[in-house]
């Protein structure tokens, strides 16, 4: 009987294999609560940044966020045991973590806070909401990974969003917002792209920690500017400052860490397509900013084309051609 044990043993396999995927692919309630507060949390960024750009530049309100959020993060690792007991021994990884921090936590931080300078809160988070669609090509490009039609199509449809933002900005200090927000698009893709095989080595804690740490390290020549300006700046500014450190930074990823380990990556990045409408609400709420008709329609546009490159085509299974006899109890799976 020997086709009896294969089936056997293909129903072993495929049910030790539901069993290892089955609390992953349904997430609890707490893991579904980590996911709700990192979106928010993330959301709210924008608003805060928006809020404390009219008194602190770009590199400065980077440099507070990413000091306030390393000093949390350091005394959360210290937790955890002593703090030099997790930093990895190989050059290859903390090169790699080093990249990861320049690139995403400093770049793109001094990038989007200088990009919300020129354009609203709400529209810049639907233009760096392209970061995932970047990533997908950044990945094909770099790791050979095959580029489907979807993501082709995605591709398509969101640029034709950027470009509907960019050609009915008001003005070259929108178009310029656009552009600082393109960037950091492209230097988030970028971070999460090198960030990918540094997770090979440190836990996500770890890589968070030390990017927070080597990111402001590499910010501290402002830190006279930044004294100054926060020296002449409203008080709710430093609030700002501390806020998106503590808060977006230090909780934010910690609990996209934690939802991470417990729930499926897809699923899970798919939650912060939310980001964009929260933001547009919070800074409909709290700023009175609400962008244009052409700037909702050109993000919803962005939006639509990053669900579009995300979705994959389900394989068709072929089923065997000799059916089973009529009178055969169907209780093999």
């Amino acid at each position: 009987m020997r086709g009896g044990d294969d089936v056997r043993v293909t129903t072993d396999l495929r049910t030790r294999a539901a069993a290892r995927l089955s609390p992953r692919g349904n997430p609890d309630l707490t893991t579904a609560a980590a996911a709700l507060v990192t979106v928010v949390l993330w959301a709210s960024a924008f608003i805060a940044i928006r809020d404390a750009g009219s008194a602190l530049s770009p590199a400065p309100m980077a440099l507070l966020r990413l000091a306030v959020a390393a000093v949390a993060l350091t005394v959360l690792v210290g937790f955890r045991g002593h703090v030099l007991r997790h930093i990895p021994r190989s050059k290859r990884a903390l090169l790699l973590v080093a990249a990861y921090a320049v690139l995403w936590l400093a770049g793109y931080t001094v990038a989007l806070n200088a990009g919300e300078r020129h354009v609203d809160a709400g529209t810049a988070a639907l233009l760096v909401n392209l970061a995932p669609l970047l990533v997908a090509f950044g990945a094909a490009a770099l790791l050979d990974e095959r580029l489907s039609a979807m993501l082709v199509t995605g591709a398509l449809v969101s640029l034709g969003g950027v470009a509907i933002i960019a050609f009915s900005s008001g003005g070259h200090r929108d178009g310029l917002g656009v552009l600082l927000c393109l960037i950091a698009a492209v230097l988030y893709a970028a971070g999460v792209l090198v960030q990918k095989p540094a997770m090979a080595y440190v836990d996500p804690l770890t890589a968070i920690w030390l990017g927070c740490v080597i990111a402001t390290v590499v910010l501290l020549p402002w830190t006279p500017q930044l004294v100054t300006e926060l020296a002449a700046a409203p008080g709710r500014v430093a609030f700002d400052g501390i806020y998106l450190g503590l808060f977006p930074t230090a909780i934010g990823f910690t609990t996209w860490s934690y939802a991470l380990r417990r729930t499926d990556a897809g699923r899970l990045t798919a939650s912060t397509y939310a980001v964009p409408a929260i933001s547009i609400l919070l800074s409909w709420l709290l700023l009175g900013e609400i962008p244009t008709a052409w700037g909702l329609l050109g993000g919803t546009l962005c939006l639509i084309g990053v669900a579009i490159s995300r979705r994959t085509r389900r394989p068709k299974t072929t089923e065997p051609a000799t059916p089973a006899p009529a009178d055969t109890p169907d209780h093999i799976s």
